[in-house]
């Protein structure tokens, strides 16, 4: 299927409630339906008297004797949403570079604004990377940022307190990036040694080159690093030595930058983690088309789950 075709599915899949579902069905299960509690393959749709589907669009499983939908095992699972509304949030979220917001999505399906926001975070929560994605290698740039305004003091004047290299009350961002390749992310309280060498050591395999700036937390992690440490130096107004720079990263952290001030204005602490998985996702998934990056974000939704009662109330 070429890209002019799977867009028109796509389209289509958000007009329809019986093509929204067909949709998610060849992207999650393709030409080989299994039923999601015990993995066979004998499963058959479930045909009311007029011989169409009935109207939930379920299957029933040869083996186990249960019924599912395509919802099943999804984060997805138990939504009373349409799918055709799932299918227009997720096509919304991955053609936007800069992302969505619930207010956004509440204007352009017409459901509620709680309603919205739990369906993003639940494909946000779908698109954070597990425990098992692999380590980033080659040559890898790390740095941290500093997401949110301008820190107020109880009275509302400008705060003029620092704490550990950023102002206080924002939150702190660290993460690494392979040149060419795909970015990893952390939310951390505060930016400490210990916080930045727990993050690449979990994200970055050991025989890679790492560059960063001159800050001092990563001094002790670069020793690990058998393709060696390298530094540029901003304080001195150096940006570029050679190879020797970190402009992938910023251009990542610049993106997620122009996503929160250009589209959501305030993300909370709560929700932060949430955020900045789907901007890395939108990196990542970066040199393919749309279509395909739904089918992705789709496709990575499969046994993952969050309940309301998991998230934050609503703050952003």
């Amino acid at each position: 299927m070429n890209t002019k075709e799977a867009l028109a599915v796509l389209r289509d899949a958000i007009n329809d409630e019986a093509k929204a579902v067909a949709f998610f069905e060849a992207r999650r299960w393709a030409d080989s339906p299994a039923c999601p509690r015990c993995g066979s393959v004998a499963v058959r749709q479930i045909i009311g008297k007029d011989g169409q589907r009935e109207r939930h669009f379920r299957w029933k499983c040869a083996d186990c004797k249960r019924q599912y939908s395509v919802r099943t095992g999804t984060v997805f699972e138990e939504t009373r949403l349409p799918l055709r509304v799932w299918a227009h949030a997720y096509w919304r979220c991955c053609a936007s570079k800069k992302g969505v917001s619930a207010l956004q999505i509440q204007r352009e399906t017409g459901i509620g604004y709680r309603a919205a926001l739990f369906m993003l975070n639940r494909i946000r929560f779908a698109m954070a990377d597990g425990s098992h994605a692999p380590k980033l290698t080659g040559i890898v740039e790390a740095d941290e940022t500093y997401v949110g305004g301008k820190p107020r003091s109880p009275n509302g004047a400008p705060a003029q307190r620092r704490q550990s290299g950023g102002l206080v009350h924002r939150a702190p961002v660290l993460a690494a990036v392979q040149r060419g390749g795909k970015v990893r992310v952390r939310t951390v309280p505060m930016v400490t040694g210990d916080n930045i060498r727990a993050f690449l050591r979990d994200s970055v395999d050991m025989s890679s080159r790492l560059v960063t700036d001159e800050l001092h937390g990563y001094v002790k992690i670069g020793r690990e690093f058998r393709g060696g440490h390298d530094t540029i130096h901003h304080g001195s107004r150096e940006y570029a030595r050679g190879d020797v720079t970190t402009n992938t990263i910023e251009g990542f952290f610049s993106l997620v930058k122009r996503k929160f001030y250009g589209t959501h204005h305030a993300v909370s602490r709560e929700h932060l983690h949430r955020y900045i998985a789907e901007a890395a996702f939108i990196y990542n998934a970066r040199k393919v088309t749309d279509a395909e990056r739904v089918a992705l974000a789709v496709k990575v939704s499969e046994g993952k789950r969050l309940t309301y009662r998991e998230q934050p109330p609503a703050a952003a």
